[in-house]
C-alpha cells in the first residue's frame, strides 16, 4: 500500500512538472514576442507608411508593405545576418484611423518558425484571392458569418471563400485561435471549435461586428503542425504625410 500510494504521488508530481515546463515556455515566449512586437513597431515608424495609398481605408486592415523596400531579415526576430538563426518572426496590418488623420492602427502579429524550412498559407487582402505559399508565418484574411443555427452569439460560422483551390480554411481557425476582426481591430480568441460541425466556431465573447464579415488569423503550417502564433500587439501610430 505504501509503495502504490507513492507511485500515484509521484505520478502527480511529474504531471505538474510538465505542466510547469509548458507554462514557462508559454511565459518565456510571450516576453520574445513583446520585444519582437516592440521592434517590429519602431521599424514601422522608420521605413513608414503611405497614407495617400488608396488601399489604405478606415474600413478594413491592409498588410503592411513600407514604401522603402525591407530587407526580408527585418521581419525577423532577432533580425540578424543568418535568417535559419531567428526563431521568430512578425508581420503587420494597417488601418487608417480616418482619412484627414495621420494617425493609422498598426496590429502586429508575432510568430514562431515551425522547422527552418517550414511553409505557411498567405493571401494578400482580397478573401477571393487564392491562397500562395511563403517562408514566413503571416496572417490571413478568413470570411466568417454568423450560424443561422447557432446557440448564441458567440458563435461563428467559417466560410471558404475559394473553394476550388483545395485547401480547407476551417483548419486555419481552431481551438485557441486568436482572431482580429477585419473592420474593428477587435480581438477575438477561440474557445472551440466543434468535431461535429468542424466550420463553427465558438468565442470568448459574444461577436460584436456586422455580419457577415472577415477575421485575421494566422494559419498553422502548410504541412500540418503546431500553429506557429504567439501573440498580437496594437498600437496607433503617427505617420507624416508623403
Amino acid at each position: 500500500m505504501a509503495v502504490g500510494t507513492l507511485a500515484v504521488g509521484l505520478l502527480f508530481i511529474a504531471g505538474t512538472f510538465m505542466t510547469g515546463i509548458f507554462l514557462a515556455t508559454v511565459s518565456t515566449e510571450r516576453t520574445i514576442a513583446a520585444v519582437a512586437a516592440d521592434e517590429a513597431f519602431a521599424k514601422v515608424r522608420l521605413f513608414g507608411l503611405d497614407l495617400g495609398d488608396p488601399n489604405l481605408t478606415t474600413t478594413g486592415f491592409l498588410p503592411y508593405q513600407p514604401d522603402v523596400s525591407m530587407a526580408a531579415q527585418e521581419y525577423l526576430y532577432p533580425s540578424i545576418v543568418d535568417p535559419c538563426a531567428s526563431q521568430y518572426s512578425w508581420a503587420a496590418l494597417c488601418k487608417r484611423v480616418s482619412d484627414t488623420s495621420r494617425l493609422a492602427e498598426v496590429t502586429v502579429f508575432v510568430s514562431r518558425r515551425v522547422g527552418t524550412h517550414g511553409r505557411y498559407w498567405v493571401r494578400q487582402a482580397d478573401a477571393a484571392q487564392a491562397l500562395e505559399e511563403s517562408d514566413l508565418p503571416r496572417p490571413v484574411r478568413v470570411q466568417v458569418e454568423q450560424d443561422a443555427a447557432a446557440q448564441g452569439t458567440d458563435e461563428l460560422q467559417i466560410v471558404d471563400a475559394v473553394p476550388g483551390d483545395n485547401v480547407d480554411e476551417n483548419g486555419f481557425i481552431d481551438d485557441g485561435s486568436t482572431l482580429v476582426c477585419d473592420g474593428t481591430g477587435h480581438i477575438y480568441r477561440v474557445l472551440e471549435r466543434y468535431a461535429d460541425h468542424p466550420d463553427v466556431i465558438r468565442l470568448d465573447r459574444p461577436w460584436e461586428e456586422p455580419d457577415p464579415a472577415a477575421v485575421w488569423v494566422i494559419p498553422p503550417p502548410v504541412s500540418g503542425g503546431r500553429n506557429p502564433f504567439v501573440a498580437v500587439y496594437q498600437r496607433v501610430l503617427r505617420f507624416e504625410a508623403e
